[in-house]
């Protein structure tokens, strides 16, 4: 049962490694391809203007961020309701569930409203 156990732990570690090392890699290439793009257009001799780079190397405005902040907020708040139902929930089965689930729930809720304040800084700083 023990080596099943180091198993699974393993496994997970592993995994984990895995999609870390992917996402370095993925996004290695993608900066390398962007580069690679902007490279041929300025050997192309053709003129650039800045919106054409930003949009060669996907830089977004911050109106976007925002509003992508702004969404991620909704995910996060719900997240953190969510939590605090479950712990209410299993809460009629054992006290410490509640209580653990109320503190996971509290600090999902401030990582919510930690996001709040990031789109309010960032549409203050586009204005």
């Amino acid at each position: 049962m023990e080596t099943a156990a180091a198993f699974g732990a393993a496994g997970f570690w592993l995994f984990l490694i895995a999609i870390v090392v992917a996402g370095i890699w993925y996004d290695a290439r993608k900066k390398e391809s962007q580069q690679e793009t902007l490279r041929r257009v300025v050997e192309s001799g053709r003129d650039i203007d800045l919106e054409v780079i930003d949009r060669l190397l996907g830089v977004s405005d911050s109106k976007q961020l925002a509003r992508d902040l702004k969404l991620s907020v909704y995910v996060v708040v719900g997240a953190a309701f969510g939590l605090l139902a479950l712990g209410l929930i299993l809460g009629a089965i054992a006290a410490e569930a509640r209580v653990a689930l109320m503190g996971v729930s509290a600090l999902v809720a401030f990582i919510g409203a930690g996001l709040w304040f990031a789109a309010k800084f960032v549409d203050s700083s586009a204005a």
